[in-house]
């Protein structure tokens, strides 16, 4: 038996239900759980498989959604995820998650639904989390003056055990792949808590141990969409040298509401065309992906740049979900896949070759 803590909180005129929050601890590795949430009629069982015990060359698949919404095309995407023949173990969200503050007064009605909505996936496998500008929540106009009051209170993250001092920015191990997870709607300049805790976490991953280094945030930093263009720009100039240095393999963005995958690029190794600094291709680099293309009721950003920029590898503003499938130590596949035909179809693919392992097995003996 597994005792947890029960919380309601109240935003504007909203007073929530009883909110469970359960931590389990000493369970096994790969092992089906069972468990039953309410009593006597009310009562429902799930499940869930925890993870494999970390190591380099333990395969696994992660689900890539964000900006979900609840709408017509958010329920098409999640159908598409679900019914994906490599559907995940665990889902990425890169942030956006029930829209409530796009109704009157922040009607946090809309995060019951939104819960309802997703109950089919995130009741059997782990969905992790980072925040967009709409779990922000700040309404001083009908006096909600704490940020991230209905996200927080809701869907509590494991932030602590990374020695992080705040639940918007954290990590976690998981298989063969090290999961960084950052705000970018929290301070990251330099000498905040964010920085200090980017700044001793990087350090912390052994490659060795888990090769494949993911990091997930909101706003992208590479966007040839006209939607939030350079929002995150300062987030990339702040933690960009640090990326290339640690060769972090990819990192999904969400916000802009179509879907977009880069080359290996940065601004650290640039050109200068027609007096403007210009990222080139760079193999110490992430591959930098938007996955904004859950489903939600703004919209698609249908409004490109033109022409395509160079470090742009493919663009498409069609709703979707991804897979990132790690296979061991040196491979993994990543597909994206449409959904605006009525059924979920490939369109982008690319295998990514771990750069950490292709560097140590080059090296000289």
């Amino acid at each position: 038996m597994a005792e947890g803590k029960v919380y309601t909180y109240k935003f504007y005129n909203y007073t929530s239900g009883y909110i469970h929050h359960c931590t389990i601890r000493h369970l096994e590795f790969n092992t089906k759980y069972y468990y039953v949430v309410g009593i006597g009629q009310t009562e429902r069982q799930f499940w869930f498989i925890t993870p494999p015990e970390v190591g380099p060359d333990v395969p696994y698949t992660f689900g890539l959604i964000g900006d979900l919404g609840q709408s017509f095309d958010s329920n098409k995407t999640l159908t598409h995820y679900e019914m994906n023949p490599l559907r995940g173990k665990t889902v990425l969200f890169v942030g956006d998650l029930s829209y409530a503050d796009n109704y009157p007064n922040h009607d946090n009605v809309r995060w019951d639904t939104w819960g309802r909505f997703v109950e089919r996936s995130v009741a059997y496998q782990p969905w992790i989390w980072t925040a967009g500008n709409h779990e922000i929540d700040f309404a001083p106009e009908i006096g909600e003056t704490k940020p991230f009051k209905p996200y927080t209170n809701r869907y509590h993250v494991p932030y602590k055990a990374s020695q992080s001092t705040a639940p918007f920015w954290y990590s976690i191990k998981r298989a063969s792949a090290y999961i960084i997870v950052l705000s970018s709607y929290s301070s990251y300049g330099k000498y905040t808590p964010q920085y200090k805790w980017l700044e001793d976490e990087l350090p912390k991953v052994n490659r060795s141990e888990t090769p494949w280094l993911i990091v997930i945030l909101h706003s992208p930093w590479y966007n040839s969409y006209n939607y939030h263009y350079m929002e995150g720009e300062t987030m990339r100039v702040m933690f960009e040298p640090w990326f290339v240095q640690y060769k972090v393999d990819v990192v999904f963005a969400g916000h802009v509401h179509a879907y977009e995958r880069s080359e290996r690029v940065s601004n650290i190794a640039y050109t200068v065309i027609n007096g403007i600094c210009t990222p080139v291709k760079d193999q110490s680099a992430p591959v930098y992906i938007t996955i904004g293309d859950g489903g939600n009721l703004e919209g698609l950003a249908t409004n490109m740049t033109e022409p395509q920029p160079a470090y742009s590898a493919y663009r498409e503003a069609s709703f979707g979900h991804a897979i990132f499938d790690i296979k061991n130590r040196t491979h993994a596949y990543y597909s994206w896949h449409r959904n605006q035909d009525g059924y979920a179809v490939e369109a982008d693919k690319m295998w990514f070759f771990n750069r950490y392992w292709h560097q140590v097995d080059d090296s000289p003996a």
